[in-house]
Order: structure tokens, then sequence, then C-alpha cells
């Protein structure tokens, strides 16, 4: 891998996530190639992919776009949901990545687990993301938050190849930092997302009214899921929550009122196995993951 001008860099899922991080690279004068599924490959390709953004603006750019990785790169981003992780990974052979950096910037605790096992342990460098940004559709992202932000742990990646990727996103307008420990950072993102997504799915609300009217058994939530870890810090939890914008809404609610699948298992399905693990008790959360149970596959909420 080379740390010149430009990267080659792959974008395995061209949603929100992987559309913004990838059209500020693609921006910054990197080779960057969208991998999705053939109407989004093919819009990509024709149109570009266009990002409306308070923070960066209005722009498209120019890329490469495929259903599948052809050729190595210097970095692959996995931007998938993680319910759709399993399939998604088949885009992308570990023989032509080649010694690309793999970064998952995926929800849940679980996914590092997974891509090691199909990629050398040392390439996988797992992250969290910090933005608020959709794919209104194929090629057309949105991103409403005033701030991005990303936090990359690897106790196997050689640090020159970690400082050269923060270097990388950084230099794109994407501030990024790495942390000591990547339990602790892929925990203190679930911990904190995990409220959010289960009660405003559950609720069909906005955070706005979650902290306001619901906010009793947000407490109740973020205290029995906080027993989970010693690290949890249930008040800057809380705080985190009221600073959001009323309107906010958890990506998790977002797909549970277009129809889509969820990713209940990668989040509350997580908390659960962990909760059985140490043998805590967390009945609130049970309750919220079976109550969720019916819309995992992708059914409409009922009202």
């Amino acid at each position: 891998m080379t740390t010149e001008r430009p990267w080659r860099v792959a974008v395995l899922g061209p949603g929100g996530v992987g559309g913004l991080v990838g059209a500020l690279l693609a921006r910054a004068g990197h080779r960057v190639t969208f991998l999705g599924g053939t109407v989004t490959a093919r819009t990509v390709q024709e149109h570009g992919m266009h990002v409306r953004s308070a923070m960066f603006g209005d722009f498209t750019v120019k890329a490469q776009a495929d259903t599948e990785l052809r050729e190595p790169v210097d970095l692959c981003l996995v931007t998938v949901k993680q319910n759709a992780l399993a399939a998604a990974v088949d885009r992308v052979s570990p023989t032509v990545l080649g010694d690309g950096l793999v970064v998952p910037l995926l929800n849940g605790i679980e996914h590092p687990a997974a891509l090691r096992e199909r990629y050398r342990p040392e390439l996988v460098v797992p992250g969290v993301i910090r933005v608020a940004s959709n794919r209104v559709a194929p090629g057309s992202i949105e991103h409403g938050s005033p701030f991005i932000e990303i936090d990359l742990a690897s106790a196997t990646t050689p640090p020159a190849r970690l400082d050269a990727l923060v270097a990388l996103l950084n230099d794109a307008g994407v501030p990024a930092k790495t942390r000591d420990d990547e339990a602790a950072m892929l925990w203190a993102k679930l911990f904190f997302l995990a409220p959010f997504a289960l009660l405003t799915t559950h609720h069909q609300c906005s955070v706005g009214t979650l902290r306001t009217e619901h906010r009793t058994e947000l407490v109740d939530l973020v205290t029995e899921i906080a027993a989970l870890n010693p690290a949890s810090d249930v008040e800057a939890a809380l705080r985190f929550y009221d600073a959001f914008p009323p309107e906010a809404k958890s990506s998790m609610q977002r797909d549970a009122e277009a129809g889509r699948p969820l990713e209940l298992d990668a989040i509350g399905g997580a908390l659960l196995r962990i909760a059985h693990q140490h043998t805590t008790p967390v009945p609130l959360t049970e309750r919220l993951v079976a109550a969720l149970t019916p819309l995992s596959n992708g059914s409409s909420p009922t009202q």
C-alpha cells in the first residue's frame, strides 16, 4: 500500500455513510470505486455521487462504480448494515483485495471478528462514525448533521498504516483519530446508540419526543444497559440525547418506516448475548427486542 496520492479506495455499501465518506475522498483527489447493486452501480457510473450537506456544501463527484471489486485497493470502507454484511462481502474477494486495509464503519460489536475470519486480521481496522447521513436515492446522499467524526482502533495493524489512514481522512475533511482500546471504542458506540435506536423505533418518535414524553423509560433503559459494562456513563448518555436536534431519528427508525430490514440483531441482539454471558437481567431490553422482532425482516410498522 502506498500513502502517496491518490489512494485507491473501494466503498462497499454506498449508502448514507459510505456515499458521504467516499464522495469526500473522491473530492480530495482519490480514486474511489463504489460497490453496490446493479442499479446503484449504473447510476453512480453515469451520474456520479451527489451530496447535499450544510457542512460540506452541495457537490457531485465522478467516481467508478461496480458490483464487485475487480482490482486491488489501498483501502476498503465497509459501510453496509450489519444484517447485510454476510452477503455484501462476497463483492470483495480477499485475493483481489490484496493488502488493502478493511475499515468497517458498522453498528454493533461483533462484525470485526467475522471480517477477520475472511480477511487477514492485521488488515481489519474497526471504526465508529458519528454522523447523520442518509441515502435518498441511488447515488444521492443527504448529510444532515453539522458534524462527522471517525474513531479507529486496531492492536494488530502497524501504527504507520493507522497514521496514514487517519491523515487520509483528515485531509479529506473527515476528522479522524485512533483509539487505544478497540473493545471500549465499539462498546461506547453501542451504549449510546442502542437506547436511541430501540426506543425511537418502538415508539415511532423523534428523539425530542423520546426525551420528554418517554424520558422515564429512556433513563431506565440506559441504566439497564450500563450495568453490562462498568465503563458506561449514564449521565453522559443522557446529555448526549438531550443535545440532539429534537427532530432527529435513529437509522433503525428510518429503516422501520421504510419497511426495510432492521439492524436489530446487531444492536439489541448483541446486548442480549452480552447479558446472557454475564447473567445480568435486562428485562426492558428483552421486551423491546421482542416487540421489534416482527419488523426485523422488513415488515411495515403498525400504528
